[in-house]
């Protein structure tokens, strides 16, 4: 739902395919992976019917994680390869996760953590049925980010813009310079005012940096 504005927003020659993933909006009733092997052999195999033009992954966090390990699946398998590849709010995978683990943390502790990462508004954590319904979704999410264990292999060949948040407490712009290491092309790293959510909080300039970065691969 946070991409539902920006094929409004970008360029017209920049068309815009989000990914819906199960226990999400729609597919709410369906159960989400807990696992990033699993979650990209499925994501890998719904999308090679759009891969016969130029695209870009683009991901944040979680979806920056899954981004990489995407490309690396369908090089693979031998499909095509994203020219470029905008990895936001997360370190480069190779430098592994020194966070506290959470999915598996009694729901006391959970959500405690949850505030304590200011990305749940209070008001969603204080509401006890609206929580039974996100608990589930939101372990599965860390457990997917949590249980992911980096596999070194080539670098990719693609650009690699690495974006984060000049007030992100987690992720710090040495661990995204880190990103160079997974590409035998550039790697550009871009800054934004805000914290780990400034995906939404700088939509607009977070837009005009991604426009930026694909002019390029426009013909």
């Amino acid at each position: 739902m946070i991409y539902r504005t920006w094929p409004f927003t970008l360029p017209p020659e920049i068309e815009v395919f989000a990914a819906q993933l199960p226990g999400r909006s729609n597919r709410l009733k369906e159960t989400p992976y807990t696992d990033l092997t699993a979650l990209t052999d499925a994501v890998a195999e719904n999308i090679l019917p759009y891969l016969d033009r130029p695209f870009a992954f683009f991901g944040h966090s979680m979806g920056a994680m899954i981004s990489f390990e995407l490309a690396r699946n369908l090089r693979r398998r031998g499909s095509p390869q994203p020219v470029h590849l905008l990895v936001s709010g997360r370190r480069a995978p190779q430098l592994g996760d020194s966070q506290r683990p959470m999915h598996d943390l009694p729901e006391p502790e959970f959500i405690e953590e949850l505030g304590s990462l200011d990305g749940t508004p209070p008001e969603v954590l204080a509401h006890p049925e609206l929580m039974r319904l996100m608990i589930p979704l939101l372990r599965a999410d860390f457990s997917v980010v949590e249980t992911y264990r980096y596999e070194p292999d080539a670098p990719l060949d693609c650009r690699i813009t690495a974006l984060g948040g000049l007030q992100d407490a987690h992720v710090t712009r040495p661990q995204l310079e880190a990103w160079q290491e997974q590409t035998t092309a550039s790697c550009n790293v871009r800054m934004l005012p805000g914290n780990h959510f400034f995906l939404q909080t700088e939509q607009p300039l977070l837009l005009r940096l991604v426009t930026r970065e694909l002019q390029s691969h426009i013909l």
